[in-house]
């Protein structure tokens, strides 16, 4: 087993994912193949309702493959409990959170559940982690105030300091960008490489700004309509990935600058 190999933190083998039903399965992404590695910033992209979410949703073990198996330290995903699966990674949805009456030190320590005793006291470890998520997403400022009163850029920022105070080895996150402003976008994918860096944390998430895709991850998944690709932005950007992701008479790849751009 080489280096590289030994790095592997997450994996897929010939992935199905979609919905069962009585009848048949409806597949929407078949012949998934990845390994990502300890870490690395990977992003996840392709065209609107492609089965991005639903992918993710299977990673995290939200919801059952069709088939082929995903390893997480190389180990089954299905072999995993509940509170295994805690301790391993944290998901960062789009939905907004079940209560923003919380306190932003309230919502962020509700990432260390995993660890906490029954009556959730939180012990000195545990405090240091939400310091450390506090100062790490610069949420240090917004302790105090309540999540209704946060903008949305503020917080997607808590949902992520929740993520990082979980000290999970893998955070996930669904299209952490949405409702953000270009400004806003660019700073929350900047925080993630930021983190993946300096933290040796692997992220995942997805995401429509390809073109800050391309720019700031170390990977990219990219789902088109009959196949997935998974490799450097670079790579994929010289094999023509990017070509067929949507349609030509709108919008067209520019390999050179690694841009789409509207044809007039």
């Amino acid at each position: 087993m080489n280096s590289e190999e030994k790095n592997i933190i997450l994996e897929a083998r010939n992935l199905s994912v979609g919905y069962s039903t009585k009848d048949a399965d409806s597949v929407i992404a078949e012949a998934v193949n990845f390994s990502i590695l300890k870490g690395e910033l990977v992003g996840l992209v392709g065209a609107n309702g492609i089965g991005k979410s639903t992918l993710l949703r299977t990673l995290t073990g939200m919801q059952n493959a069709l088939d082929g198996t995903i390893f997480l330290n190389g180990r089954n995903l299905n072999e995993y409990s509940s509170f295994q699966l805690a301790t391993h990674l944290s998901v960062v949805l789009t939905e907004a959170p079940a209560s923003k009456n919380l306190s932003v030190l309230e919502m962020i320590s509700l990432g260390r559940q995993p660890y906490t005793n029954w009556i959730g006291t939180l012990s000195e470890e545990d405090k240091k982690a939400i310091n450390f998520a506090l100062e790490a997403t610069e949420t240090t400022t917004l302790a105090h105030r309540k999540c209704y009163e946060l903008s949305d850029g503020q917080m997607q920022r808590v949902a992520i300091a929740r993520a990082l105070a979980q000290d999970t080895p893998i955070i996930i996150l669904d299209e952490p960008t949405t409702h953000l402003d270009i400004y806003h976008r660019a700073y929350v994918l900047k925080l993630l490489k930021k983190l993946a860096s300096e933290t040796q944390k692997t992220i995942l998430f997805s995401t429509h700004e390809i073109d800050l895709a391309i720019q700031l991850t170390d990977k990219l998944l990219v789902m088109a309509t009959n196949a997935t690709y998974f490799d450097d932005p670079c790579k994929l950007i010289e094999a023509g990935r990017f070509d067929s992701l949507f349609p030509k008479e709108t919008i067209d790849f520019d390999g050179k600058t690694g841009r789409f751009k509207i044809k007039n």
